[in-house]
C-alpha cells in the first residue's frame, strides 16, 4: 500500500554527496520545517529521467522556490557515487538534492516500487512526485507504467 496525503513520511536514510565525500540525509533531516518537492525516478541516466524529469525540475526549480517550495529533491535507487555524477551531468548544482536510496529503502517504505528485473535494473522507485510540508505529505502523484505526466515539474507547479 502506498503512502497517502496526510500522512507522515517514513523514518529512511538516504546518502548524498559533500564537499567531504558521501554523507546519510535523513527524511526528517530533508523535511523538518520545510516543504519538499521530492521526485523519483526509476533511474539515473535513463531515457525520460534524463531528458525530461530531471531536466524539468532544474529549469523550473526558480519558479518552484517562488511558489513556496523550500528544497527540491529527487531520488532513485542508485547509489550515491551515481546520483552526483547524474546530478553534475544534468547541471542540478545546488537547485536539486540528489539522494541515493541504495537499497530502495525509501521506494519501498512508502510503497511505490516497481520491478525493473526485464530490463536487468531489479527493484526499483516508481516514477512520482510529492509535496511534502514538514514530514507530512500533502500530496502524492504516482505515474502510470510507462508515462511522464503527473510527476513532472510542470504538473506540481500546477498544484501549489
Amino acid at each position: 500500500m502506498s503512502i497517502k496525503p496526510g500522512e507522515r513520511l517514513p523514518d529512511v536514510t538516504f546518502m548524498t554527496m559533500t564537499a567531504e565525500g558521501p554523507a546519510p540525509v535523513t527524511t526528517a533531516d530533508l523535511t523538518a520545517g520545510k516543504t519538499v518537492a521530492l521526485f523519483a525516478v526509476p533511474g539515473a541516466f535513463t531515457p525520460t529521467c534524463s531528458a525530461k524529469h530531471l531536466p524539468g525540475f532544474v529549469q523550473k526549480a526558480g519558479e518552484l522556490k517562488a511558489k513556496g517550495i523550500d528544497t527540491i529533491a529527487c531520488t532513485s535507487v542508485n547509489d550515491v557515487f551515481v546520483m552526483d555524477a547524474w546530478g553534475k551531468d544534468q547541471g542540478a548544482g545546488s537547485d536539486v538534492v540528489m539522494l541515493a536510496d541504495g537499497n530502495g529503502d525509501f521506494a519501498e517504505a512508502v510503497g511505490l516500487t516497481m520491478d525493473g528485473s526485464k530490463f536487468g535494473m531489479g527493484k526499483r522507485a516508481q516514477r512520482f512526485a510529492m509535496i511534502i510540508r514538514d514530514g507530512v505529505v500533502e500530496h502524492v502523484f504516482v505515474e502510470e507504467p510507462g508515462d511522464f505526466k503527473v510527476s513532472s515539474a510542470d504538473y506540481l507547479l500546477e498544484k501549489l
